[in-house]
């Protein structure tokens, strides 16, 4: 039997994150991740400028800005039949430092907190080390069991037990702590296709003939988000890949004669949920990021959340854990902070869900046809300052988050 302060589950964005800040502030902290490296593709890639701004406040901005990686600036999509672009959002009219979205591989960014926290002496990241279950006793979380990837078990006791591995952590199935499921209207694709130097650039949103597709710029490809209704995958796939690739190309016309999608093993599929935890939190035991509410891909804000979830855990966690005097009512503080921002990002998803992708799936909706688009959009596209309304959205969110002082360099 071992022991450490704080035991966080899941060495995604929001642990490295946790852990790194907690252990800046003299906290002795354990990670356990099940796998023996942080390569997965397609998981979230973007990072959001109040996280850029947390690099540059812990001081890794310089090397933050070695990793590879592409900027997002603009939000558009394209109206009309001459292919014409209207920006809903533009991240160069804020006022900010970081006016931009940073499009960086997950394994490099997580890499780079790790060797950041590993400086500290504190810091204890265990790959290959999957929980299997919580030590309960009395009423109490007292840290977890584990098994590593040669098969030995073991456990480890914790003051503090946090929850950050995502949407199938086992804290979810806690009855005391009530998932509230929210039903979702779709499903989407993740897969690649290359890109021209010719091509539009920043985020597009395809609106065209039942047909929902968003591509992000990567420079040499596009990363690609085919939006179709709940549980339809199966039946597109018991087809021919060419024909999926015939339907891309007769919705996303500046695609050409290009090859594109080479075989269904390259399509990954996203099974969207939409949820939250009621209680995010039990005596010793503590759920951020996707473990306490899995986010809709809409706006690709899930990672910004669970890293601001993160940030606010460690300001009310750090100085008590380090000073041994941690009380429920410093755990319960961080639901009561993060509440209000998730419930309204998932409340303004739910409203996208409703009127935008279930009509555009329907074919109700159709920006590219339309010689005159939906006045809303004219409207923005005519005005710059309301272009920084969802800019600041997607930048900010509804609240910003400080690290302890402790933590900051």
């Amino acid at each position: 039997m071992e022991r450490t302060t704080c035991c966080i589950i899941g060495g995604g964005p929001a642990g490295m994150v946790l852990g790194l800040l907690l252990a800046r502030a003299g906290v002795e902290v354990t990670v356990l991740e099940k796998h023996n490296d942080f390569l997965r593709d397609f998981r979230g890639d973007t990072v959001h400028p109040t996280t850029l701004q947390l690099m540059d406040d812990l001081g890794l901005a310089e090397r933050f800005a070695e990793l590879p990686q592409r900027r997002l600036q603009t939000v558009r999509v394209p109206t009309g039949p001459q292919g014409r672009f209207l920006t809903l959002g533009d991240f160069r009219t804020l006022p900010i430092k970081y006016n931009y979205i940073a499009l960086v591989p997950q394994w490099d960014f997580l890499d780079m907190l790790a060797d950041a926290a590993k400086q500290e002496p504190t810091f204890q990241l265990r790959m290959n080390t999957e929980v299997t279950d919580l030590v309960r006793e009395g009423g109490r979380v007292n840290g977890v069991r584990y098994r590593t990837s040669d098969g030995s078990t073991g456990e480890l006791r914790a003051t503090i037990t946090v929850a950050c591995d995502g949407r199938r952590s086992l804290v979810r199935d806690l009855p005391e702590l009530g998932l509230h499921d929210f039903p979702t209207p779709m499903d989407v694709r993740w897969f690649r296709v290359p890109r021209h130097t010719d091509d539009p650039a920043g985020a597009i949103g395809m609106i065209r003939r039942g047909s929902f597709t968003a591509m992000i710029d990567r420079g040499d490809y596009f990363q690609v988000a085919n939006i179709i209704a709940k549980d339809t995958d199966p039946e597109d796939r018991a087809g021919p890949v060419e024909a999926f690739n015939e339907r891309l190309r007769a919705n996303i016309p500046w695609l050409g004669d290009r090859d594109l999608v080479r075989d269904w093993d390259d399509v990954k599929l996203l099974h969207v949920t939409l949820d939250r935890l009621r209680k995010w939190h039990l005596p010793g035991l503590l759920a951020i990021g996707d473990a306490a509410h899995a986010m809709s891909p809409v706006g690709g804000i899930g990672i910004n959340l669970a890293v601001q979830d993160a940030v606010a855990a460690a300001r009310h966690l750090a100085v008590p854990l380090r000073e041994r005097r941690l009380r429920r009512g410093h755990v319960v503080a961080v639901q009561r902070r993060r509440w209000l921002t998730t419930a309204l990002v998932q409340r303004l998803q739910r409203a996208i869900h409703d009127n935008v992708v279930e009509p555009a799936l329907r074919g109700e909706i159709d920006f590219t046809d339309s010689i005159h688009p939906p006045l809303p959009l004219r409207v923005a596209n005519r005005l710059p300052w309301l272009r920084r309304v969802p800019a600041y959205l997607l930048a900010y969110g509804a609240m910003r988050e400080r690290p302890p002082r402790a933590s900051l360099r």
